[in-house]
């Protein structure tokens, strides 16, 4: 980093360090800008990303997501998520003498592909991560928008006019950047990641009914196995790994916010959501996972809003009520496992099998053996194989 990163850098951490005097994420006059600071090391914390850009002025920060694949960014570097994206996070190195500081400053596609129209940049051609999330080396001239995005926070007045231009203008700077052709294939038109980012839209304001991947793959006009390895390509989980992700943020969100007895929370999450049944604990095995914390640890959590908690088994009631609701579903035959279902795909391989060599005695020996038995032998050795042996 040069010199004149460094006095950029140390004037953004002294303006956050002034709008952030206590430990959290702070709202700014600013709608879509937040300025956070943590004087700890704080444990990995679950939420919804949404598309924003992420700036750290001091401090370390790592966002995991559900594929494992960690994105960590420092000062000098800055984090870019144009999707949704249900993520863990954890800051590093933090304490009171040497706090955390940065901010988020959240978008919308749409914004986004307005400036590429009105600017013509050119599409960026197939290449790259197409995950929903990238970290890149921090520019001067972004940095110098971001800092009078921030300065603008002690003139109120000029707030409502200059901040959608310089917004505009930080946008402008991303675009430019050369690690941002996943921002520019969200935002255009018609294109595969554009059309996950849709899919994606409505799965969160949906997330709560059933869905068959076939009906989301129809939203997104694309095929089912087209739709279901983008959207991991994206993402870095399936659509039902997804969705799961958001209900699971959901139950923790109810825990932690809602300001009430845990009992009458259940009551209004089964009237909320179609599912009848309260399943076993076994059934949280996700959360933990995902949290590395059960619901009684998540009640002591929750007593620092100082709300009154019930016992134990309510709470493993309102995270098992919201994450067994209906999920996508795969429209298909089911699997029977059984020793005739074995011995039927032992018979189709030998079958397969059998059409390979008459197809080899029919094309001889050279090699040119006809297209259909040759894919039928392949499709049962695959079916066969996987299946049976």
């Amino acid at each position: 980093m040069r010199t004149g990163d460094n006095a950029q850098i140390s004037e953004l951490r002294n303006l956050i360090a002034q709008l952030a005097p206590r430990e959290g994420s702070h709202h700014t006059a600013i709608t879509s800008l937040r300025v956070v600071s943590y004087s700890s090391t704080v444990t990995p914390g679950c939420g919804v990303l949404s598309p924003s850009l992420g700036i750290c002025a001091q401090g370390q920060k790592e966002l995991l997501l559900g594929d494992g694949k960690v994105y960590s960014y420092g000062p000098g570097h800055y984090m870019v998520a144009p999707v949704e994206l249900p993520t863990s996070v954890r800051i590093l190195g933090a304490t009171p003498a040497k706090p955390y500081l940065g901010l988020r400053l959240e978008f919308k596609l749409a914004n986004v592909r307005s400036l590429i129209e009105e600017a013509r940049l050119p599409i960026h051609s197939n290449g790259g991560s197409e995950r929903g999330i990238y970290v890149s080396p921090v520019t001067p001239l972004l940095l110098d928008a971001v800092l009078r995005l921030v300065r603008l926070l002690q003139s109120p007045l000029e707030i409502p006019v200059l901040a959608p231009m310089i917004e505009r203008e930080i946008l402008f700077r991303l675009l430019l950047d050369k690690g941002s052709v996943i921002l520019h294939r969200m935002a255009q038109a018609d294109s595969q990641p554009q059309r996950i980012a849709h899919a994606i839209v409505w799965l969160r304001k949906h997330f709560c009914e059933p869905v068959l991947i076939d009906d989301l793959a129809r939203r997104a006009g694309m095929s089912t196995s087209g739709f279901h390895q983008w959207f991991r390509n994206v993402t870095g989980m399936s659509p039902l790994q997804y969705q799961k992700q958001l209900r699971l943020q959901e139950a923790r969100s109810i825990l932690r916010n809602e300001r009430k007895d845990v009992a009458a929370i259940l009551s209004a999450v089964a009237a909320r959501f179609t599912t009848r049944r309260v399943p076993r604990f076994s059934t949280l095995s996700p959360l933990v996972r995902l949290s590395g914390q059960s619901p009684n640890q998540e009640a002591k959590c929750a007593s620092v809003f100082h709300w009154p908690m019930s016992s134990p088994t309510s709470l493993t009631s309102v995270w098992a009520t919201i994450t067994s609701m209906p999920s996508i579903r795969v429209r298909s035959t089911p699997v029977i496992r059984c020793s005739s279902a074995r011995s039927s795909n032992r018979g189709a391989f030998l079958a397969g099998f059998i059409l390979f060599l008459l197809g080899s005695a029919f094309g001889g020996w050279s090699g040119t053996v006809p297209a259909k038995p040759a894919s039928c032998f392949c499709s049962c050795w695959s079916h066969s194989v996987m299946r049976c042996w």
